[in-house]
């Protein structure tokens, strides 16, 4: 059971976020899905670096000190808002670094891919689809880290980023993501993952909430549905996973 915080602004729970530098979605969207009573402070992980591959290696020596930024907070919990992370720590390194900051820290310690691979397993699938906004070296390297944790890569699909942007990824809309998210649609998977942080995924997986394609969900969803179960002290079920994949809670984007 939950015992709250007896903070004003997060009475049920205060989460600390890890973001990546320039990300201009993963904040704005984890808002839209916290449930009343829960509220989020962020760091910035940074790296200097201009690649994305050796951004995230930087990112991910520097998770410790960066979690030190939020000083005596009372956090419920903290969540890695990367995705890409994982995919180059592998599951092994990743479950090694989330039992380690648990230990220490005495809160949970949520990832994405972590998250995803719960969704996944809680609605029972095996055979999924990709939406990528990864560069092709990326995208391999998270067809790698699903096949690490049993699951069959079966198709990707990936939406166009806008041009002239000052990111790739950040400059995808809602509207490509959710073009690229149909193209799965009839395609036969067990679930759709969006993945990436940076890209819109919230509209398009409202827009898909009941249709007669795989379920959908994406990194930030199941960031947050792992970090409210992890603070509720509740199982990851199919139900429970199906609640928030079909917006029961967070619907003001769906059309």
């Amino acid at each position: 059971m939950n015992p709250g915080t007896g903070l004003e602004y997060a009475p049920r729970g205060l989460i600390g976020g890890l973001t990546a530098q320039g990300n201009t979605t993963v904040e704005p969207e984890l808002s839209m899905l916290w449930p009343p009573g829960y509220a989020m402070i962020t760091a910035r992980l940074f790296s200097p670096h201009d690649s994305i591959t050796e951004r995230h290696r930087d990112y991910w020596t520097i998770i410790e000190p960066t979690l030190d930024r939020f000083a005596n907070a009372p956090l419920s919990a903290a969540v890695l808002g990367v995705t890409g992370m994982s995919y180059l720590a592998g599951k092994d390194e990743e479950d090694r670094q989330v039992a380690g900051i648990e230990d220490a820290r005495g809160y949970p310690f949520v990832t994405c891919a972590r998250a995803i691979t719960d969704a996944l397993r809680a609605l029972g699938a095996e055979r999924i689809g990709l939406v990528s906004p990864y560069p092709a070296d990326m995208t391999e390297a998270s067809t790698a880290y699903w096949s690490s944790r049993g699951f069959t890569v079966a198709q990707i699909s990936g939406p166009s980023a806008a041009e002239s942007t000052f990111h790739p990824i950040y400059g995808i809309t809602a509207s490509s993501a959710h073009d690229a998210l149909s193209r799965l649609r009839d395609s036969p998977l067990d679930a759709i993952v969006m993945l990436g942080t940076g890209m819109p995924t919230l509209a398009p997986i409202a827009k898909a909430a009941g249709w007669d394609g795989p379920p959908v969900m994406s990194s930030v969803l199941c960031l947050a549905w792992r970090a409210i179960l992890a603070i509720e002290g509740e199982a990851p079920s199919a139900a429970n996973v199906m609640r928030w994949i079909n917006g029961t809670d967070w619907t003001p984007l769906r059309p």
